[in-house]
């Protein structure tokens, strides 16, 4: 019974299949990275380097703000960490990386909103 069945495989031969042309099979893909590149990487290192020309140019009497949202004024600062005044007497200690940009560029950004 077993033999009626590969008998049958055997005697139906496949369809000749298309040559397939392989450069055109990659051109989708490289347009959806062409895609990803322009719409995630690109703004993400403009963005990178836009925030570290902000934080090279920082100095004492700054007014700042912090990615969590706390103003102040750069007192004080090293490499990787930054002295600021919050209030009166009150200081904090916070990476360099964490601050979120000048006060001024925040506050033109309402205004013009």
């Amino acid at each position: 019974m077993l033999q009626l069945f590969i008998s049958n495989a055997y005697a139906q031969g496949g369809a000749a299949a298309a040559p397939a042309n392989s450069a055109m099979n990659f051109v989708p893909i490289i347009a959806v990275v062409a895609i990803f590149y322009f719409l995630v990487f690109r703004p993400q290192k403009k963005q990178m380097e836009e925030e570290k020309k902000m934080l090279d140019t920082l100095e004492k009497g700054n007014r700042v703000y912090t990615k969590s949202g706390i103003f102040g004024t750069i007192v004080g600062m090293t490499e990787k960490v930054v002295d600021l005044e919050v209030a009166e007497g009150t200081r904090i200690k916070i990476l360099r990386s964490q601050l979120g940009g000048l006060e001024e560029s925040i506050l033109s950004n309402k205004k013009e909103a």
